[in-house]
């Protein structure tokens, strides 16, 4: 009588073991095309690998965050008045997807100037209030991006991707940009950026997953 329960629980484990064995199977086969592209990173000369503190109360960036940007409509304003700060933000944007961070440290510069030149008399009561807590945030990621390693350029990006967002909703632009969506990205729970072309050309991780995204909706 043991020797039946010994084998019998012996025959369970394997079985247990089987399934076990299978499931891990078809867990590791429903790895997205973004995991498997994904790459062993190799630390940047100089840079920190530390985390860096980029909460400011302003705006936190977590994913639910993320998912509201995402669902923003876009003004259908023709804006003229906002390009000279969609093309700053362009220009960090191809400096990350470049893993250039002297290039993207200039779009910051612009973006800058493209704040401090903007024109707000144009601005209604209510527009003016939002503008000035959205540039007020953006401003802030532009002055870090100027002086940032790439890695918290990268950091930074994200939540100017936000604001920049917000701004195009709130005012428009007369460019055609697409809304993109990195699922990789702000630790696993997703961003949103902003591009002048179809492609997908990612800038939080550059030439490390260049592919990794999807475009969610043309703007214009």
């Amino acid at each position: 009588m043991k020797y039946e329960v010994f084998t019998n629980s012996k025959l369970k484990f394997k079985t247990m073991s089987k399934k076990s064995i299978y499931v891990l199977a078809v867990i590791a086969l429903t790895f997205t095309a973004c995991k498997n592209e994904k790459k062993t990173e190799d630390h940047h000369e100089g840079e920190s690998t530390e985390m860096h503190d980029i909460s400011d109360g302003h705006h936190d960036n977590e994913g639910e965050h993320a998912e509201e940007n995402r669902n923003n409509e876009a003004s259908n304003d023709k804006n003229s008045a906002t390009s000279a700060m969609v093309d700053g933000y362009l220009e960090i944007k191809n400096g990350l997807v470049s893993d250039d961070k002297i290039v993207a440290a200039k779009g910051g510069k612009s973006l800058l100037n493209a704040f401090a030149s903007f024109n707000m008399e144009s601005l209604s009561k209510e527009q003016h209030s939002e503008y000035m807590e959205i540039v007020e945030n953006a401003t802030e990621q532009a002055e870090h991006i100027v002086k940032s390693p790439i890695d918290h350029q990268r950091e930074h990006f994200e939540i100017l991707s936000n604001d920049m967002n917000d701004l195009i909703a709130l005012l428009g632009t007369e460019k055609t940009l697409y809304q993109d969506f990195c699922p990789m990205a702000n630790n696993g729970k997703g961003a949103i950026w902003l591009s002048e072309t179809e492609e997908i050309k990612n800038p939080f991780y550059g030439s490390k997953m260049m592919k990794c995204g999807k475009m969610q909706k043309q703007i214009n």
